[in-house]
């Protein structure tokens, strides 16, 4: 790949921001035709670990090779009260339709119509890969949710990874490995507050989950390791070696 110096010009016209998406559509199939591969390796190596992991949970029948399971689920429910009720439903919602599938649209839209071609795929992949990576491991071993009390917001869908641990932490690598490599000294103050506040929204949303009793904690660290683990490796596939975010870079031709 060559570098091409400059990010490409901010539509402003529809019919500009809809080249603009074309373009973005096409940079990100010349990346897959090239990495699709190495993509395909990464995403099997995340998803067998949390397959066997998966394995023997179900094995061990629902969580019980993990001693702190049961125990964090008790004293989280322990603690139940109408304000903490009222929180924690706020950041489950916030954990998914009102925070971060939006927040996952709105992000990969602005980066492909703002011209960073490379950050919009990076995205992109970040957050569908990880989408499928929690679809696939759910559905490999089905670990049935905690049944302790009755939840004040059940849900039905298998337990492990949880989904809101993986697609809060996805999108909070996402922000915080783009914010950490700004251009500029007014981007580099953004660092830690952005790093901070997304860490604390990540944990209040993962302690949400476990307080409404609808997930296990090791449902909660399986879904941000695995987040983890994709993200940092879409990043060394698009970022690697001398590369860096907001230096735009066209793919090689096909």
């Amino acid at each position: 790949m060559s570098s091409a110096g400059t990010d490409a010009a901010k539509p402003s016209t529809p019919a500009e921001a809809a080249d603009a998406v074309t373009q973005e559509t096409r940079f990100g199939a010349a990346f897959l035709r090239v990495h699709g591969w190495r993509l395909l390796l990464v995403f099997a190596g995340v998803l067998l670990p949390l397959w066997g992991f998966g394995a023997l949970v179900e094995d061990l029948r629902e969580g019980e090779a993990f001693a702190f399971d049961v125990p964090i689920l008790q004293a989280m429910h322990a603690m139940a009260g109408p304000g903490l009720d009222r929180l924690f439903i706020l950041m489950t919602e916030v954990g998914y339709a009102w925070g971060v599938v939006p927040a996952d649209v709105v992000l990969v839209l602005a980066l492909t119509l703002r011209g960073h071609r490379r950050e919009g795929v990076f995205a992109a992949l970040s957050i569908v890969g990880s989408m499928l990576l929690n679809l696939a491991a759910k559905h490999s071993f089905a670990r049935v949710r905690p049944d302790l009390w009755v939840s004040i917001r059940p849900e039905t869908t298998f337990s492990f990874p949880s989904g809101h641990a993986m697609g809060s932490m996805t999108l909070a690598m996402v922000v915080v490995l783009l914010c950490w490599h700004a251009r500029t000294p007014s981007g580099w103050r953004w660092r830690w507050p952005v790093t901070l506040v997304s860490a604390a929204l990540v944990l209040l949303i993962g302690l949400s989950r476990v307080y409404l009793g609808v997930h296990y904690p090791s449902d909660i660290l399986a879904g941000w390791t695995a987040a983890c683990a994709w993200v940092i490796a879409v990043y060394a596939l698009m970022f690697r070696g001398t590369l860096r975010p907001w230096r735009a870079v066209e793919p090689s031709p096909p």
